[in-house]
């Protein structure tokens, strides 16, 4: 019991915590002109940019909520549109607080309100987030591509200073291992017929996460979800480039300097719970390598990521409460989702 209250509190107080000690590191590296020089940019900031941000933003979240029905039609379930909205939105208010319960709590509110099965959501979930992982992906080998000259020392010091100087027969090494381990997964999940209970509870929670992520490939409408997916990251793009021109010296940024911006804000909201901290940094740190200064690039990182944050709460905590309201009503006309 010990152990796993623990766990869970390393589980939500490292990235905490690495988010807070972000955050100090980020004003403690500032002089004071620079914080002046900061304070200043955010008071003159033209913040219409900022709220129609927000529009490509909910747009990206109700393509999101859209595309999950993708996932799970070949599975024999039709999600209802608003429930698959609010949990959306719900799963990302979470991912604030706890890292990765945000998901859980996604599928767990579906699963309540829609009665589907939730190692199925659990997996169609998982199938969504590596299409993501996919584009993102991409998003970093292009930027890489295209502005190797100017960001090769930035990649190198930033992978040197986190993995240090890492061979390539390590890399095949931990590549093989993970083959391995996932062909040995498998043979365990769908050869082995186990007599133990909780083993069985376990086989059948991932074969039902497995079923989920393979729905991706046996879906009738693939063209669509690949459009919708095209879509949310196009979306993520114009809702941080809209946000330049909240500044006047970011204003004239070109593409490739934004597209920059984007990927290391991305990988950043990765690092700590929503990219607190973190995000800011890395938003600084790109415009920083194509001349901008740190205050304006620190100025917009922290405009951003609060205009962001402030979204998802608002956003999360109407769906929590509309959520229940929404069912209940759907509930008394005798609507029932097909399954």
């Amino acid at each position: 019991m010990i152990k796993k209250i623990a766990i869970s509190i390393l589980k939500i107080g490292l990235p905490l915590g690495l988010g807070a000690y972000l955050v100090w590191y980020f004003f403690s590296t500032l002089s004071a002109d620079e914080k002046d020089q900061i304070a200043e940019a955010v008071k003159q900031a033209n913040y219409w940019w900022v709220l129609l941000s927000a529009i490509p933003a909910i747009l990206s979240h109700v393509s999101r909520a859209y595309r999950w029905k993708y996932t799970l039609e070949p599975l024999g379930y039709k999600p209802d549109f608003a429930n698959s909205f609010f949990a959306v939105m719900i799963g990302y208010s979470v991912n604030l607080a706890v890292p990765r319960l945000g998901e859980i709590s996604r599928c767990g509110f579906m699963n309540r309100y829609d009665k589907i099965p939730f190692d199925k959501l659990f997996g169609t979930v998982i199938a969504e987030r590596l299409a993501d992982a996919i584009i993102l992906l991409t998003t970093i080998t292009i930027t890489v591509l295209i502005q190797y000259d100017i960001i090769s020392d930035f990649v190198n010091d930033l992978l040197s200073d986190y993995f240090g100087n890492i061979s390539g027969t390590f890399i095949l090494v931990l590549m093989f291992g993970a083959v391995v381990s996932g062909v040995v997964g498998l043979y365990l999940v769908y050869k082995i017929d186990w007599k133990i209970a909780i083993l069985i509870k376990v086989q059948n929670l991932v074969k039902g996460v497995i079923s989920g992520v393979t729905s991706i490939l046996t879906m009738k409408n693939k063209g669509w979800f690949l459009v919708h997916t095209a879509f949310i990251w196009v979306m993520y793009f114009f809702m941080l480039y809209l946000n330049f021109f909240a500044l006047e010296e970011t204003s004239t940024i070109s593409f490739s300097a934004a597209l920059t911006a984007f990927t290391l804000g991305g990988l950043a909201m990765a690092l700590t719970n929503g990219g607190i901290g973190a995000y800011p940094l890395a938003i600084q740190a790109a415009l920083a390598i194509y001349g901008f200064s740190e205050a304006a690039g620190g100025a917009l990182g922290w405009i951003m990521w609060i205009a962001q944050t402030v979204l998802i709460i608002v956003l999360g905590a109407g769906s929590m409460l509309l959520m229940p309201i929404y069912n209940k009503h759907k509930n008394a006309k005798g609507e029932v989702n097909p399954v």
